[in-house]
């Protein structure tokens, strides 16, 4: 217990035994800070009563008088408490607030000789008392762990900036869900726990359910459920939820993270293309004013048409390897490590094109910081994806990249259930070959397959890394409220 802590407890009795509930049940407020300080002009003077809530972030004690600023989730204002107006036992309570404090206060609005637009006061309650000290004054609340830590302090310490981030991305998943809603989707939920998880390549969280007495997973993907709805005669269907990958963490990858999933029957994955850079730019309209988003030091415009490239060409172009010279997986291999890129022993010829993939972004060439699709990958690691019309051995799949950030996935879906089985199959292959992430079959999903699903187009978008775009933040974990986080240092000794 710090000093500091055990006299602010102190400060709590100290209160009871005045009689005073330092923690009450009962809240009153006629403005926010902000309506009062945009009506100011017309609400000032004597007569007026107008009761504001909010934290205590200053206090000045001169004598008789005493100048505060009190913040609510609106703004901040200041407040001018004298003696002569709230009495002696009021005014002796000021010597038992801290900074932090909530307060209740009533009085009239005027302007000091500073041309300060103040509150004064005429009564004041309590609402709740801190018992820790606000990060430091002026030295904030800087380092990062910390903050993405303990969230709570870096909305005090950081709140107006803090606060435009989650704004943002509240207003993109509203418009998000305006614009589907507009095109005949409907929003729809599905199970989080399930008892074969599927959709992605992905290990998975495993819990248990006592009743059941059976292992379920959290779900890595929200498709197959989709699908399923798909074949009840659902055309257009869209989810925004959890989903759950026991994987890595790093700048763009939080284990546990928001998907916006959605599918539409009688299209392919060129329409899916089309709605996804026109709802993406109308998102940015709608949080900027103009489809133009700026993502750390670049300009990027999301009007459509983004620029589209196969993905065995933009390899090519910037890696150096034209994969189609190399059809089995050890001489690919081999030109990979003639490149000094890493070659995964357990991974095949599909999954090193896909590592591939991801040094077209390391090369950090201009055009790969825009917004664009790459489409038409390998067959074998996408066993969810209808093949390719016209290229043997590839399959109409796409992936919007927008600043370098992998933003998600979409497929002209399989709904040739025995193609989808023999797929199911090849990944069980994988699977036992090492790659842990290969995909499981699914006997109901494959079940629902063949009582017919219509020609279907869907795509997963990554909500969070979207987040990062239109807020312009580095980390994946800046714009998460509560990002899942490795052991701080005093966590580490386990308790005996």
């Amino acid at each position: 217990m710090t000093e500091e802590r055990a006299i602010r407890i102190q400060r709590v009795q100290a209160l009871r035994d005045l009689g005073i509930n330092p923690y009450p049940n009962t809240v009153e407020r006629t403005h926010t800070i902000a309506e009062i300080l945009a009506q100011f002009d017309a609400l000032s003077g004597p007569e007026g009563s107008y009761t504001l809530v909010g934290r205590i972030r200053l206090l000045r004690e001169m004598g008789k008088a005493t100048f505060a600023q009190i913040e609510d989730g609106t703004g901040r204002m200041q407040v001018y408490i004298r003696v002569n107006d709230v009495g002696v036992e009021t005014y002796q309570l000021i010597k038992l607030l801290d900074l932090g404090d909530f307060i209740q206060v009533s009085g009239f609005l005027f302007v000091t000789r500073t041309n300060e637009r103040t509150l004064h006061v005429r009564a004041l309650r309590i609402l709740a008392k801190g018992l820790r000290p606000l990060p430091d004054k002026y030295h904030g609340l800087e380092d990062r762990d910390t903050r993405q830590r303990k969230r709570y302090l870096d909305l005090v310490a950081n709140g107006d900036e803090i606060r435009r981030i989650f704004v943002i991305r509240s207003r993109m998943i509203t418009a998000m869900r305006h614009y589907l809603d507009q095109h005949d989707f409907i929003e729809v939920e599905t199970p989080i726990l399930q008892p074969i998880y599927g959709g992605a390549n992905a290990r998975p969280f495993i819990t248990h359910h006592n009743t059941l007495e059976r292992d379920l997973f959290l779900r890595i993907a929200i498709e197959l459920y989709h699908k399923r709805l798909l074949v009840g005669g659902f055309e257009r269907v869209y989810e925004i939820g959890r989903n759950f990958r026991n994987e890595g963490i790093d700048r763009s990858h939080n284990p546990e993270f928001t998907m916006i999933e959605f599918y539409m029957a009688y299209a392919d994955y060129n329409d899916t293309m089309k709605l996804v850079e026109e709802m993406l730019a109308n998102i940015a309209t709608a949080i900027t004013g103009t489809p133009t988003i700026t993502y750390q030091g670049v300009t990027i415009d999301l009007t459509p048409p983004w620029k589209r490239y196969s993905l065995l060409d933009a390899i090519t172009e910037f890696t150096g390897i034209d994969v189609r010279k190399y059809p089995e997986r050890e001489s690919l291999a081999a030109a990979m490590r003639e490149k000094h890129y890493d070659v995964d022993p357990h991974l095949g010829r599909g999954r090193l094109i896909d590592d591939l993939k991801s040094e077209i972004f390391r090369s950090n060439h201009p055009a790969t910081k825009q917004a664009l699709f790459l489409l038409d990958y390998p067959e074998d690691v996408s066993p969810l994806t209808k093949q390719h019309r016209s290229l043997p051995g590839l399959v109409e799949r796409f992936q919007p990249f927008i600043g370098g950030l992998e933003c998600g996935n979409a497929y002209t879906e399989l709904n040739d259930p025995l193609d989808q089985r023999a797929r199911f199959e090849d990944q069980a292959r994988q699977r036992a070959q090492g790659d842990d992430e290969a995909q499981v079959l699914d006997e109901d999903f494959l079940e629902a397959l063949e009582v017919g699903m219509p020609p279907t187009s869907g795509v997963g978008l990554g909500i969070d890394r979207l987040a990062m775009l239109m807020a312009d933040q580095e980390s994946i974990r800046d714009v998460i409220l509560f990002p899942t986080m490795r052991k701080a240092a005093d966590e580490q000794q386990e308790p005996s």
